[in-house]
């Protein structure tokens, strides 16, 4: 996958088209993460957010926390996968320590 992204940066100048975007929410409501992909991290968002996905329909309001940028589509489904694993939520939780305790 190309460099990942913090989600509390300006992501809207980040997306570009061509790439399939891995991607964390976390749930208002439960302070659960949910993780997938898609090629269109904006029109995916909105429809997590409109109610218009399953899984995620009564767990809203949702904040999209982390994104990566995937080359192609077997790539990103391969980091969602590690990311929903055991490790891959170790990595996550690592990694966006600075996002949820910025003083520490």
């Amino acid at each position: 996958c190309k460099t990942a992204f913090y989600a509390n940066l300006n992501f809207k100048n980040k997306i570009e088209s061509g790439y399939y975007y891995v991607y964390v929410l976390k749930s208002e409501i439960d302070n659960n993460w949910y993780t997938g992909y898609t090629s269109n991290l904006r029109n995916r968002l909105q429809m997590h957010n409109e109610g218009n996905v399953e899984s995620t329909r009564h767990r809203r309001p949702l904040t999209l926390i982390y994104f990566e940028g995937c080359l192609n589509q077997q790539d990103a489904t391969h980091r969602e996968k590690y990311l929903k694993s055991g490790n891959g939520k170790i990595y996550l939780k690592n990694r966006l320590s600075h996002f949820f305790n910025p003083t520490g």
